[in-house]
């Protein structure tokens, strides 16, 4: 066994490898929080099967990742264009826009992988393209977010991926809750720290409703002068922890906190590629103290010594929210504790991610609750 593993990881790894094994015809899902090693299941899983395997996931970084985990096990070849290598092997992991438009040279594919799998789409996309090729294929997918945004006959909302229509996914095979991982000190302790500086009365929804519209934060981070009061918390949090990954909503108001933070970079996804993976270098090495990013960093970064996140927006999104606080979720063996600091109502609207819980009804039926509240298939509420 190349991994000492965790009694959630052995037990995912064990259904993993069974359902692929099985005669179902079902695809299925195993739902693992943020930090919980999915990186080491996925590799379990794909060493415990024979035959043809693709292992597909949205980015470099989380390729690079599983692959990684993998390696202990045995060899495996990578296709994809964002890691410069394209060779195909019994094991190949991919990104699935590498991919997509090569489907016939995965011929006699047996089971394909799907980390982040709540990034497909039903409905349509590269994903489905690529599933529907290989019709007698079987299909598994791994996420901590397990839904998506869709439309019901109240209006848009959270639907979990095995209540979609159509759906890919058809049953839950596996999940672990967040409180049990926190609970075993699999992850790391959060302390969650709530300031009331953004008004969301005043912010204006985009025409679903499912976030707010460009126009509206800038006007009203305009108004209340949103830049300073960021870096007056962030000074604050610098001032007790050794790092600090803060989460703008606007590039230019990323820019404008830059400016107030002596020694802070900026990263958005117009950062070029090599200039990323600099940044995100010298602020693992501790060189960069205070990182503030704009669209990026909520999936595939993996820095465990992080010790404090600001949330310097309000989100409608329960992933973003979810993705954003598991940035600091991972343990490390000098890390006490992580502060998540909330300037935009986030954490009142979807609670502590340590009380969220995955909960099935008398029909089957799967959603996400927290504090008596149900927070996917039901209406957005502001």
């Amino acid at each position: 066994m190349a991994f000492q593993y965790r009694f959630y990881q052995s037990e995912s790894i064990e259904v993993g490898v069974n359902f692929f094994n099985s005669t179902a015809t079902d695809n299925g899902i195993i739902i693992l929080p943020t930090g919980s090693g999915k990186s080491i299941v996925t590799a379990g899983i794909v060493a415990g099967v024979d035959g043809m395997t693709v292992v597909l996931q949205p980015s470099k970084e989380i390729l690079e990742q599983n692959y990684e985990k993998y390696s202990k096990y045995g060899k495996a070849s990578i296709y994809s264009a964002s890691a410069g290598e394209k060779r195909i092997d019994k094991v190949t992991f991919c990104t699935i826009g590498s991919i997509v438009n090569k489907k016939h040279l995965f011929k006699g594919v047996k089971y394909i992988l799907i980390d982040e799998c709540h990034l497909v789409n039903s409905e349509d996309g590269m994903y489905k393209e690529f599933i529907k090729y290989f019709p007698d294929v079987k299909v598994l997918g791994l996420t901590a977010t397990p839904y998506r945004l869709s439309m019901s006959s109240e209006g848009y909302q959270l639907t979990f991926l095995t209540r979609s229509t159509p759906k890919i996914f058809d049953k839950v095979l596996y999940y672990v809750q967040n409180d049990t991982l926190f609970n075993s000190g699999f992850l790391a302790k959060l302390e969650y720290y709530s300031f009331d500086v953004i008004d969301r009365s005043k912010l204006e929804l985009n025409s679903n409703g499912t976030d707010f519209t460009p126009q509206s934060l800038k006007r009203y981070y305009k108004s209340i002068d949103m830049p300073s009061r960021i870096a007056k918390t962030a000074f604050h949090i610098l001032s007790k922890k050794p790092n600090l990954l803060i989460f703008c909503a606007l590039i230019d108001e990323a820019n404008q906190v830059a400016k107030m933070i002596p020694g802070s970079v900026v990263l958005t996804g117009e950062t070029k590629k090599e200039e990323r993976e600099r940044i995100l270098s010298r602020f693992k090495k501790g060189v960069i103290k205070c990182l503030i990013n704009v669209g990026v960093l909520t999936t595939g970064f993996d820095y465990p010594q992080l010790e404090s996140v600001l949330m310097a927006r309000s989100t409608m999104s329960l992933s973003l929210y979810y993705q954003i606080v598991g940035r600091a979720m991972r343990i490390w063996p000098t890390k006490p504790n992580a502060w998540i600091v909330d300037m935009g109502g986030n954490i009142n609207l979807f609670g502590k991610i340590e009380t969220m819980k995955i909960q099935e009804d008398n029909e089957g039926r799967f959603a996400i609750w927290n504090n008596g509240r149900q927070l996917t298939n039901v209406p957005f509420q502001k």
